[in-house]
């Protein structure tokens, strides 16, 4: 499905209902939408089928961002977080969401981020799934280091640093993201934006937010696989102390990384569904 909002043309997906039976009266559930990592090389299609499991206790939209998957491309030149994030809130507006619950892996943490911090008192709440809120080149490469080695670390410097790098080197990186990673089908479903990738890459290494941060109004969890190399604990931890008292709740899933559900999901996905019940539940 697609939609017109922001002066873009957004596709997505829906998995479960947002009204169930409840005796003589239909039952809201809260709606989860979720924005995928990147820039340009992915799209919603690795959540699938692992998400599917989450319509337990809400309903799922996958959202492909601006200039990802099937949405529309645009200049890439004009390409920026705050512009994704704001098509977040347009999106869920043109689809009568309200107080979505946003969840974001990875790049797109960003967007939840920003959205969370631009648009206060919209999101009912925000996942924060393997992401960071400042690019740190020196703690991206430690990370590498623990879970990988000398070797990789000094190849996923380079690559994220800007430099040069074979594509064996760079699956070498990709490979020392976790236990468990999407497997070729799932990467094989991805429709890809080259031109998208230089220019977010460059805006990913000047990314920092953690200013922005207090501004978020709603329950946030911030969630990391202890074995994440490329936004490792430290960066999960950093977006959690910057939340404002009482809003942040910070979840470590031991032996996990940058893909959670992938390497625990039977510790990973009762926490979202736990985190989703309580946020839509009056205090």
């Amino acid at each position: 499905m697609q939609v017109e909002v922001n002066g873009t043309r957004l596709w997505f997906d829906v998995d479960g209902p947002a009204l169930v039976p409840d005796g003589a009266a239909m039952r809201e559930r809260p709606t989860i939408v979720l924005l995928h990592g990147g820039p340009g090389g992915y799209d919603h299609s690795y959540f699938k089928p692992d998400f599917g499991p989450l319509t337990r206790v809400a309903q799922v939209v996958y959202l492909d961002l601006r200039d990802h998957g099937r949405s529309a491309r645009h200049d890439p030149a004009a390409w920026t977080f705050e512009t994704c994030a704001d098509d977040v809130r347009a999106f869920c507006d043109a689809l009568g969401i309200v107080r979505p619950i946003v969840y974001g892996h990875s790049l797109g943490g960003f967007m939840a981020m920003l959205y969370g911090a631009r648009h206060p008192g919209h999101a009912g709440a925000l996942v924060l799934q393997s992401t960071m809120a400042r690019f740190d080149l020196a703690r991206l490469v430690e990370g590498f280091r623990r879970v990988a080695g000398d070797e990789v670390a000094e190849l996923a410097g380079r690559d994220f640093g800007g430099e040069p790098v074979t594509d064996e080197d760079s699956a070498r990186v990709f490979a020392a993201f976790g236990p468990r990673l999407p497997d070729d089908e799932q990467l094989g479903r991805r429709i890809g934006n080259p031109g998208i990738g230089e220019p977010g890459m460059e805006r990913l290494r000047q990314f920092d937010v953690v200013d922005q941060l207090g501004r978020i109004d709603c329950p946030t969890l911030v969630c990391v696989g202890a074995l994440d190399p490329v936004t490792p604990v430290d960066a999960a931890r950093e977006i959690h102390d910057a939340l404002r008292w009482g809003l942040g709740r910070l979840e470590v899933i031991e032996g996990a990384g940058h893909f959670p559900w992938k390497d625990a999901p039977d510790r990973y996905l009762p926490v979202i569904e736990s985190f989703v019940v309580d946020a839509r539940t009056p205090a």
